[in-house]
C-alpha cells in the first residue's frame, strides 16, 4: 500500500481540530448523556467517516459530484437535516428548567450523528479533494479506510479531551445552566454551519 499517512496528518489536523457539526453534536451529547451519549455520537461520526471512505473508494462519490443536480439535492437535504438538529438543540436548551426539571431533552442518537456526517457536503468534498491525494495511485477502498481510521483516531482523541473538560466543568457549576447555554449556542452554530455549507 502506498498510503501517505505522514503527509496526510498536516492536511487532516486543521479539519479534525476545528469546530464543526460533529464537534457541536459531541459537546451536546457529553452534557445530555454523559460518557454514554458521548461515545454514541463519536461512534455515529466514525461510521460516517468510514462511509465516506467506502464511497470514494468505490467511485460513488466521484459519480455524485459529477452530477451538479444530484450534488445540489444532497446539499439541500444535508442543510435541512443540520437545520433540524440545530433547532432541536436550541429547543432542548430553552426548555431546560434550572430548578431541575427538563421538559424536552434531545440527546443525539448514533443514527443522527451518522447522518449528520454522511450528508455533510464539506465532508464529501474533503474526502474527494484532500484525502484522495494521500490514498496512493490506485486509491482502493482499503487505502481510504486506513486514512479514515487515522482521521477517526485524531478526531476522537481531540473530542474526548474537550468533552471530558466540559463534563468536569459541569460538575463544578450548575450542569443544567451549562447544558442550556451549550445547547442553545451549539444549535445556533449548527444552523450557521448548515447555511454556510449551502451557500458556499
Amino acid at each position: 500500500m502506498d498510503v501517505n499517512i505522514f503527509g496526510f496528518m498536516p492536511a487532516l489536523l486543521p479539519v479534525a481540530l476545528s469546530p464543526g457539526a460533529s464537534f457541536t453534536l459531541v459537546m451536546n451529547s457529553a452534557l445530555a448523556g454523559g460518557n454514554k451519549g458521548l461515545f454514541r455520537t463519536l461512534a455515529g461520526t466514525a461510521l460516517g467517516i468510514y462511509t465516506h471512505a467506502v464511497f470514494i473508494g468505490l467511485g460513488i462519490t466521484a459519480v455524485l459530484i459529477s452530477s451538479p443536480s444530484a450534488f445540489a439535492v444532497l446539499k439541500v437535504v444535508g442543510t435541512a437535516y443540520l437545520l433540524w438538529l440545530g433547532v432541536m438543540l436550541i429547543r432542548s436548551g430553552i426548555t431546560v428548567n434550572t430548578g431541575g426539571f427538563t421538559i424536552t431533552k434531545h440527546s443525539v442518537t448514533l443514527k443522527e450523528a451518522w447522518l449528520a456526517n454522511v450528508l455533510n457536503p464539506k465532508a464529501i468534498l474533503f474526502y474527494l479533494t484532500v484525502v484522495s491525494q494521500f490514498a496512493g495511485i490506485k486509491g482502493g477502498v482499503c487505502n481510504y479506510l486506513m486514512l479514515a481510521s487515522v482521521h477517526i483516531v485524531v478526531m476522537s482523541v481531540w473530542l474526548l479531551a474537550i468533552s471530558q473538560t466540559l463534563i468536569f466543568s459541569a460538575k463544578k457549576t450548575n450542569p443544567l445552566i451549562l447544558k442550556r447555554y451549550v445547547n442553545i449556542v451549539g444549535g445556533m452554530l449548527l444552523i450557521a454551519f448548515s447555511l454556510h455549507s449551502l451557500i458556499y
